[in-house]
């Protein structure tokens, strides 16, 4: 008996918490199509996205489109499960009705069987070996691929077609980063603010009017990249990008801040994409400056006021 084969199937739904426009794009992307073939797959009929597969391959691709936020089911492609073998049984009987019985490949007339056909008079084994001869001399034809329905399922290789790594980008809620590259952009980010830090400085030493939306500015542009980085944190966690609201509520943001820097990112693809490429040097280095600024804070403000005591101490004993 054949193995079941299965089809994909796919109308329309999202798996949980996924946009979109981000199933859109990762269904483009996966199967190599333009967003306006992409477009017709969300008209809420039921579409077979592959056909004919064994179940490994069936959960292959369910699992990978799953990730990619697409709600897809597996179902049984009974029209693949209607097989044209013929049975053992159909195949014996075939075979004792050709030993009795044989036709002529010249003229069709069928006939016991025998080595000359009674109705043309051909030698049919002679007959036989001149036409494979003259097949073999005549030239191959060049095989027309056929046109390109519009209306067929795309037919990549979906397990084929995800990037091993996801792409960078800063300004932007898609994607994902790693706890050191979240350390490591934040310290560019206030590194960069320090140039605009020293401007407001200025500006207020000269008017107030002047230093003022400088400022503005600078508070608005750290809020905005803040909210890039930690939302693609969160996806990198395979957390929903609206947590980071969490950040503004009293006692639970403090805690929820510490928590985007231990727990780690999942392993491998997850719904907001593929992994992030792995840390190069300068994300490094800036994410351990990161972590040694409020550490070297902490040890000045116990040490400046142990050795102001001790200057302190010093004088009085020279005094006496």
């Amino acid at each position: 008996m054949n193995p079941p084969r299965y089809k994909i199937v796919f109308d329309g739904q999202l798996m949980p918490e996924a946009s979109l426009e981000t199933v859109k794009s990762n269904l483009a992307r996966l199967f190599k199509s333009d967003l306006a073939r992409i477009d017709s797959l969300f008209s809420g009929a039921p579409v077979a996205l592959k056909r004919d597969l064994d179940e490994s391959e069936a959960d292959q691709y369910l699992n990978a489109l799953q990730k990619a936020g697409a709600n897809v089911r597996k179902e049984l492609d009974q029209a693949a499960n209607l097989s044209l073998v013929p049975t053992e049984a159909e195949t014996v009987q075939a075979e004792q009705a050709a030993a009795q019985d044989m036709t002529c490949p010249k003229c069709g007339h069928e006939q016991a069987k025998a080595a000359e056909c009674s109705a043309c008079g051909v030698i049919i084994e002679k007959y036989l070996a001149r036409q494979a001869q003259l097949a073999e001399a005549a030239p191959v034809p060049t095989a027309t691929a056929p046109a390109a329905s519009p209306y067929a399922p795309p037919q990549a290789s979906v397990a084929e077609q995800l990037p091993q790594y996801s792409e960078l980008k800063v300004f932007s809620v898609n994607g994902r980063i790693g706890r050191v590259r979240y350390l490591g952009w934040t310290m560019a980010m206030l590194l960069c603010m320090l140039p605009l830090m020293l401007l407001f400085a200025g500006a207020s030493a000269m008017s107030s009017v002047l230093g003022t939306p400088i400022m503005g500015v600078g508070v608005i542009a750290m809020i905005v990249i803040g909210v890039f980085i930690g939302v693609q944190r969160l996806h990198d966690m395979g957390w929903s990008g609206w947590l980071w609201l969490l950040n503004f509520v009293p006692v639970i943001g403090t805690v929820f801040a510490l928590l985007m820097l231990i727990i780690p990112g999942t392993q491998g693809v997850n719904r907001y994409g593929p992994p992030p490429p792995p840390n190069s040097t300068g994300v490094k280095v800036l994410a351990w400056l990161f972590l040694l600024v409020p550490v070297t804070g902490i040890v000045a403000a116990i040490a400046i006021p142990q050795y102001q005591g001790y200057l302190d101490r010093a004088s009085e004993y020279q005094e006496q």
